[in-house]
């Protein structure tokens, strides 16, 4: 069941990320006048999707919190990287964003990274 929480965890992280990028590339970019900068993120934060963003980041909290009851933070932890991984992949697909031998590289060393530290 601990696995599950960090499962959730990861889930809700990814899912409220993708979200928010996803929203914020349809508003542009962030005015250089502050009160542009003001009306814009005003605007932001009414949006259902944002909104549901930040309710996702909530649940992935709910799910951080079972996952400590069940592992050391010193073992838990290292899984939030899977999200990194994942939302690398995810914004392939869905951003179109640009594959690089570095990011490729990072995300390898990131992985190998996860597979030694969950060794007990």
């Amino acid at each position: 069941m601990g696995y599950l929480y960090i499962f959730g965890t990861i889930l809700f992280t990814v899912v409220g990320q993708i979200m928010l990028k996803w929203r914020i590339g349809k508003f542009g970019s962030l005015p250089e006048d502050t009160m542009d900068k003001i009306i814009f993120l005003s605007r932001l934060m009414i949006d259902p999707f944002i909104l549901f963003s930040f309710f996702s980041a909530f649940i992935a909290s709910l799910f951080w919190i079972g996952a400590m009851t069940k592992f050391d933070i010193s073992f838990a932890y290292p899984f939030m990287s899977l999200s990194f991984v994942l939302v690398f992949f995810i914004s392939i697909f869905l951003f179109k964003e640009p594959v690089t031998f570095y990011k490729c590289a990072g995300m390898s060393l990131i992985v190998l990274g996860i597979i030694i530290t969950s060794r007990t």
